[in-house]
């Protein structure tokens, strides 16, 4: 039979297990860690997943990857329906040690929604291990996409970044947190893209995205987000969101009897 509780698949001999949930709106999972890597995707809805070293969304057509052993929480932006797959660390497919979001094709989702169904112990030479050994397959091969907002190791830094994240706004500078946190502008600027990985100005621009999101998955106007995050208009917002994943916010934002808009159903 399917699962629906990881806790319960975890000794399964079997490298990939597929797990199926419906959340109701608002819902959050608690701290919580497996021991198997998990990969999360949202077939309806947004999902939030939070980690000691940053915070990871992903909305339609993007899966959360989280490692073995890490502890993290998760929050449901509006009512969601997930389809994840918990993986072995020596499996062909697993995502590696590092949390990452990666975008779902159109196979790789039908492939997930499969995998729901199929029991935990299935047969690896029958029908549904070819399916879970396609399924291994193109996870190896899906890319990584940008909507991640790591936190800096230097605990004071990642203080200030947490916060950032509960009021972000585009026109946060380099000098104002620098001279916050008693640093030097290179000091700053050097530690800050050590300890994560980009530098100020993308990380910014990640964090607004990370907090836009579920925002819009609410269905609240685009204009009134771009405002709230220090944007002159819709427009400028707009365009910093399409170059970031390539398709406008609109995108993301339900229809009128609160469905996902077309290209977003699962």
């Amino acid at each position: 039979m399917p699962w629906s509780d990881p806790a319960l698949v975890e000794q399964v001999d079997r490298p990939i297990v597929g797990i199926g949930n419906e959340y109701p709106r608002a819902f959050e999972l608690d701290w919580h860690e497996h021991r198997r890597g998990q990969l999360l995707y949202a077939a309806r809805g947004v999902v939030v997943v939070s980690t000691p070293q940053g915070a990871w969304v992903a909305p339609p057509e993007r899966a959360i990857w989280t490692p073995g052993g890490c502890p993290h929480s998760v929050r449901m932006v509006g009512a969601v329906s997930t389809r994840s797959v918990l993986i072995e660390a020596d499996a062909e497919g697993s995502l590696g040690d590092r949390n990452k979001v990666i975008q779902v094709s159109p196979l790789l989702r039908c492939l997930l929604e499969e995998a729901s169904h199929v029991p935990a112990e299935y047969d690896v030479e029958g029908r549904d291990g070819k399916l879970m050994a396609l399924l291994l397959a193109e996870l190896a091969a899906a890319p990584v996409v940008p909507l991640e907002v790591p936190f800096p190791r230097t605990a004071e830094i990642a203080v200030r970044c947490q916060a950032f994240l509960e009021r972000p706004t585009t026109h946060a500078t380099i000098e104002q947190w620098s001279r916050e946190l008693g640093m030097g502008r290179r000091a700053f600027t050097r530690a800050f893209r050590r300890e994560t990985g980009l530098s100020f100005g993308a990380w910014r621009q990640q964090a607004c995205i990370l907090v836009a999101l579920p925002r819009l998955a609410a269905g609240e106007p685009v204009t009134s987000i771009a405002f709230d995050l220090g944007y002159d208009s819709a427009a400028a917002f707009t365009t910093m969101f399409k170059r970031k994943l390539g398709v406008p916010p609109s995108r993301y934002r339900p229809t009128g009897t609160g469905s996902a808009e077309p290209g977003l159903r699962a």
